[in-house]
């Protein structure tokens, strides 16, 4: 797929002032500081269209990209804004789990992992959560540029394990690294798959 066309449209506070229109969406979400925006500005080919920042948690509205005037990037809220239970009232974006419950013509989630960690408990409480609201979703796993391949194999297969219920053979998972452009043609591959489905 060829990115010809990449305009920020709007940020929305929450579900009822996101874009009436009829366009699939592909949702980008992690903790804060996972490297979201470089990812999103990779993907695009457009260096400024996402803003990167060094304050973890920058992003607290949800951003909508239009690509190729057909379908669109969400730049959703770090995890530190982000729902993980329902049950759960502090220190999330209860749009964040409106747009992931309800918005319909959500078609994927890109979930980014920082393959320089071990799992993290909030990582795994909101790849857990996500299994819950049918929407599908791919694990995205940044900074690969920082570390061996092997290390990097090992930080996934150890994340997989951790997530209750999850079946590791079926769970689709990138290796990506926005310095060098890894996972970029994955990425791009993954979204047109859909779109075409």
């Amino acid at each position: 797929m060829q990115i010809k066309s990449a305009i920020f449209n709007v940020s929305a506070r929450d579900l009822a002032s996101a874009p009436n229109w009829h366009r699939p969406e592909f949702a980008f979400i992690g903790r804060s500081n996972v490297g979201k925006s470089s990812i999103i500005n990779m993907l695009s080919n457009k260096d400024g269209l996402a803003k990167v920042s060094a304050t973890p948690g920058k992003t607290q509205l949800l951003n909508f990209f239009v690509m190729n005037e057909s379908w669109c990037i969400v730049d959703l809220p770090g995890y530190g804004y982000a729902k993980v239970a329902k049950s759960e009232k502090i220190n999330f974006n209860e749009s964040v789990g409106d747009y992931l419950e309800q918005r319909e013509n959500l078609r994927q989630v890109f979930v980014l992992i920082d393959s320089r960690l071990e799992p993290q408990r909030i990582d795994i409480d909101f790849v857990t959560w996500l299994g819950g609201c049918r929407v599908p979703f791919t694990l995205v796993f940044t900074k690969a540029d920082k570390q061996s391949p092997a290390k990097t194999q090992a930080a996934i297969q150890a994340f997989l394990k951790s997530i209750p219920g999850l079946h590791p053979e079926t769970t689709p998972v990138i290796i990506s690294s926005s310095k060098d452009r890894t996972g970029r043609v994955a990425i791009l591959k993954s979204i047109e798959q859909e779109l075409q489905s």
